[in-house]
């Protein structure tokens, strides 16, 4: 019997090495990994300048306090914000911390310009926004929040619109949904628990004059999706920039590693005292989330991710028109794929499993396919004939 807290149906596999796209059992089995630690390995298993990069820092500091600088801190601070909208960052350990700190943000600023009665937001159905508790009652998901009651208060839930309705209602019900109490609206750029849904670029526009129309703040959670589209950011393609943004997962290419991208007009609330993590921003994740950047900003490196995607969900797009009964649609950008499904989403993952395929379900009977950015194509042909043979079985 495991004495590991039973909170994950484990799958009956273990594995002991991998490298790139690839994860090895201790027998010597060999899986093309599509899910990546879900879409935290963006530059596969064991990338070499992250391993050279640990290697070198462990020998000099793990470590050390926020009560003092860390210069490698500084150094990826300055990375991100010379590349984004944001003018300072602060960093945490991981994607729900993320999300807190953005929570908090919004309601310190509101707070301390004399309006602390706006603190509450604005979110959406479907959303994940994490597992601590306000990020639980952010998403309000029925089948995450059972059982961790009383309700953590301050958030307005509507409904998700649709991708490609351009209807005044949509707008009307956030519009509808804002009151003197709203502080900010926050949304996955790109839906990925919820089943791999892109806010389409005319939307999250609408959002931004929504929030401007009303002095509110825009909170575009990219954890999932940071760097995985071909973009810096998902948002990039709307022409929009929002307020905050928390950011995780890839950008630690593996590594424990989040944090909060934040403009100099909302983070005049967060003053010293007012937030802090112990390991957020330790030299040792700071190090690799600079040696992930390294490998992000190379010439072409985004550009080539964003014609994989391309070539990939092309060729996804013939097996959905080879097999209409099986796949209904192919969602997502550059490497961030949802196959949603016309049959159990769970039976087609045991069927790719058979064929030594990995990935990861999400919610509406989606199959999210996460390729590390690194990945060849014929790494890509080799999951598209997988991807069929499953699809021939269950036609």
């Amino acid at each position: 019997m495991s004495s590991v807290l039973g909170t994950y149906a484990r799958k009956a596999i273990s594995f002991t090495t991998g490298k790139g796209s690839y994860l090895f059992t201790e027998s010597g089995e060999k899986y093309l990994d599509f899910v990546q630690g879900i879409a935290t390995n963006i530059l596969g298993h064991c990338h070499e300048h992250l391993v050279k990069t640990i290697q070198k820092q462990s020998k000099k500091l793990w470590h050390v306090s926020n009560a003092f600088v860390i210069p490698d801190q500084e150094r990826l601070a300055k990375r991100l914000t010379d590349n984004t909208f944001a003018d300072f960052v602060c960093f945490q350990n991981s994607g729900t911390e993320a999300t807190e700190a953005s929570i908090k943000i919004a309601r310190k600023y509101f707070h301390k310009i004399g309006k602390p009665e706006k603190n509450r937001i604005i979110t959406f159905q479907g959303a994940f926004h994490g597992r601590t508790l306000a990020a639980l009652f952010a998403a309000n998901n029925p089948k995450h929040i059972e059982g961790f009651g009383p309700i953590v208060d301050g958030f307005d839930q509507v409904p998700f619109p649709g991708s490609h309705n351009k209807s005044k209602a949509d707008h009307e019900t956030i519009k509808d949904a804002i009151t003197k109490n709203t502080a900010a609206i926050m949304v996955e750029t790109i839906m990925g628990e919820g089943g791999i849904k892109v806010i389409p670029d005319f939307c999250l526009k609408g959002l931004r004059k929504l929030c401007d129309e009303n002095e509110i703040l825009l909170i575009l959670d990219e954890v999932q999706s940071a760097y995985r589209t071909g973009n810096f950011f998902a948002f990039e393609l709307a022409g929009i920039k929002p307020d905050i943004v928390p950011i995780a997962k890839g950008i630690g290419g593996g590594f424990p590693l989040g944090a909060c991208l934040v403009t100099k007009k909302v983070s005049v609330g967060m003053t010293a005292g007012t937030h802090g993590s112990t390991f957020g921003g330790n030299p040792l994740a700071m190090a690799v989330g600079n040696a992930v950047l390294d490998i992000i900003f190379e010439k072409n490196f985004l550009q080539n991710v964003r014609k994989k995607g391309e070539y990939f969900q092309q060729e996804l797009n013939k097996i959905k028109e080879k097999y209409p009964k099986v796949i209904g649609e192919i969602r997502g950008l550059g490497l961030m794929i949802g196959l949603k499904m016309l049959v159990d989403n769970t039976e087609f993952m045991k069927k790719l499993m058979n064929y030594k395929m990995l990935t990861v379900k999400a919610e509406e009977n989606v199959i999210r396919l996460f390729p590390p950015l690194i990945v060849s194509n014929s790494e890509l042909d080799e999951a598209i004939s997988k991807i069929e043979a499953a699809c021939s079985e269950m036609n």
